[in-house]
């Protein structure tokens, strides 16, 4: 990125205040809208409660031979797009994209934090059930075409563009440890994260299982 920085600074969890300017200008604002998910196939809370009742609680399986590149991603989806850009474009609002399908202007809100940004550089693609985390829940026994379609799988709400040093913070952690900062979207994290395990029959700790059924009871 190039230009004249005028000062930027970020607070994980409160009002975020910055200001850059750019080619691409890169402004971070605290968002007073309500949270809006959209990812796609997002399940109701009776919906949500059926599935998580018969999935599978195990213990949790080891990282022995976990790689990132056994999920090949981001992956082309059309023409010159692919998966982070086509999620960049679905997320965002009024996004300009250039020849090679990079994002140059637009805004996007981040849901986990309740910030919205300016710049795409600024934003990550979120596996909402982590790449490791999956490996650790059944994955390991997949073939790499599958895996490369559960890491680039836009049918249900598996990717989504939030705040990167937020998704940074998340890692490869399940909702027992870790949880969007913005309360009120916890409910729509555990629907999301429920319907990925249970469409892709992954399995869950007894931990993380109490987790999502304490974030499930707190939806409306």
């Amino acid at each position: 990125m190039f230009g004249l920085t005028l000062y930027q600074h970020r607070i994980a969890r409160g009002a975020v205040i910055g200001l850059s300017l750019t080619v691409a200008t890169a402004v971070l604002v605290a968002s007073a809208s309500p949270a809006q998910a959209t990812p796609p196939n997002i399940p109701d809370k009776a919906t949500a409660q059926a599935e998580l009742d018969v999935l599978t609680v195990a213990d949790e399986g080891s990282m022995s031979g976990y790689s990132r590149s056994l999920f090949p991603h981001w992956i082309t989806i059309s023409g010159t797009c692919n998966t982070r850009e086509t999620v960049l474009q679905r997320d965002g609002t009024d996004v300009v994209v250039n020849g090679s399908c990079a994002a140059i202007s637009g805004s996007w809100y981040s849901p986990y934090d309740d910030a919205t940004w300016y710049a795409a550089s600024d934003v990550d693609i979120d596996h909402v059930v982590p790449l490791a985390e999956a490996w650790r829940s059944g994955a390991s026994s997949w073939s790499t075409s599958t895996r490369q379609e559960f890491a680039n799988d836009l049918t249900r709400p598996q990717l989504i563009a939030i705040t990167d040093n937020v998704n940074q913070s998340k890692g490869d952690q399940d909702p027992s440890t870790w949880q969007p900062p913005f309360t009120e979207y916890r409910c729509t994290y555990a629907l999301m994260w429920i319907e990925v395990k249970y469409a892709w029959s992954l399995e869950l700790q007894s931990s993380e299982k109490d987790a999502l059924q304490t974030m499930l009871d707190s939806c409306p």
